[in-house]
């Protein structure tokens, strides 16, 4: 009778083992590049994992988010297979899609597929007052961060200098420090104005007006207006007046909406999972950052998706009546 026992003891925990073996072999893990640590973007990948990761008992996916250098960047880590996911311009997007700079080199990434879009962003200039910059043009001469390679504030402000058959020497000085690095640098005199491309309130640009008396750039004029008018991912936009230090009133610029991006060939249920943690907690989900507030789930499978969706991203919009 005991060896039975014993026998039956031995068998549970063989049957335990394989059992714990096995969930361990089923578990898969997923990469979302993001951004700077001051941006929306770090806290956009972040805010998903969170609600992926409530769910890894049930369907065994584990999320992380680490900082990368921003949506140029992302493109390459999914292309590469870096990243599962990443967040970017909408422009971004399209311009990997059909391999426009800043991805001419790589060619057209036919296999890169819209999750969803997240909230708006806007092409901000900052400027120190006391530097007297009152427009885009006014930049001239001036010391300019136009940020790190690999992000999209870098690739959108070349595309402005470009537009107006401008190049670097037109700058007293031209750096590319990250978005967490602007703040200090304009706030120690080292730079006139700092570029970011951005959803808004925004920790850098609130740590740099609340450290120095610094200003909105209007990003107006007819080349902007052209731009607009022929790219079908940029809009025009408006920094809110009131949010930060000094700057009461609302600026006119240009924007595009942030968008979750992956491969073709991500595993659908994979996608599927991911965004029904976040549908099924949108609410919860818009209140870990204001410029999630206003995210509408219609706007976000259809605006700023300028790649096609994921067939497991849509199978989940279907199952809600959506598609």
């Amino acid at each position: 009778m005991k060896g039975l026992t014993l026998l039956a003891g031995v068998i549970a925990a063989t049957l335990s083992f394989s059992h714990s073996e096995n969930a361990v072999a089923s578990e898969q893990f997923i990469t979302i590049g993001t951004g700077g640590q001051t941006g929306v973007y770090y806290v956009a990948g972040q805010s998903i994992c969170r609600f992926v990761n409530r769910g890894a008992d049930s369907h065994g996916i584990k999320c992380n988010a680490p900082a990368s250098g921003g949506g140029v960047a992302n493109v390459n880590g999914i292309r590469s297979g870096e990243y599962n996911f990443g967040v970017m311009q909408s422009d971004h997007q399209y311009k990997a899609l059909y391999g426009q700079a800043p991805f001419n080199t790589q060619g057209e990434m036919a296999d890169i597929r819209s999750v969803f879009s997240l909230q708006s962003e806007i092409f901000t200039i900052l400027a120190r007052k006391d530097a007297k910059i009152s427009d885009f043009d006014s930049l001239k001469g001036k010391r300019v961060n136009i940020g790190n390679p690999g992000s999209g504030q870098r690739d959108t402000f070349e595309q402005l200098i470009d537009a107006k058959k401008w190049n670097h020497d037109v700058f007293a000085l031209v750096s590319d420090l990250k978005p967490a690095e602007q703040a200090s640098a304009m706030t120690d005199n080292n730079i006139d104005a700092m570029s970011y491309f951005v959803g808004h309130p925004n920790g850098a640009i609130q740590e740099a007006t609340t450290t120095v008396d610094a200003v909105f750039v209007p990003v107006t004029g007819d080349i902007i207006d052209a731009l607009v008018a022929e790219k079908p991912y940029f809009t025009k936009a408006e920094i809110p007046g009131g949010m930060y230090r000094g700057n009461p009133d609302p600026v006119p610029s240009l924007g595009g909406k942030a968008v979750l991006s992956t491969h073709a060939n991500t595993d659908p249920e994979l996608v599927y999972q991911l965004v029904k943690s976040v549908f099924d907690n949108l609410d919860r989900f818009k209140r870990l950052h204001p410029a999630f507030a206003s995210l509408d789930e219609k706007a976000m499978i259809a605006d700023g998706l300028t790649a096609p969706l994921h067939d497991g991203a849509m199978r989940y919009y279907k199952e809600r009546g959506w598609l």
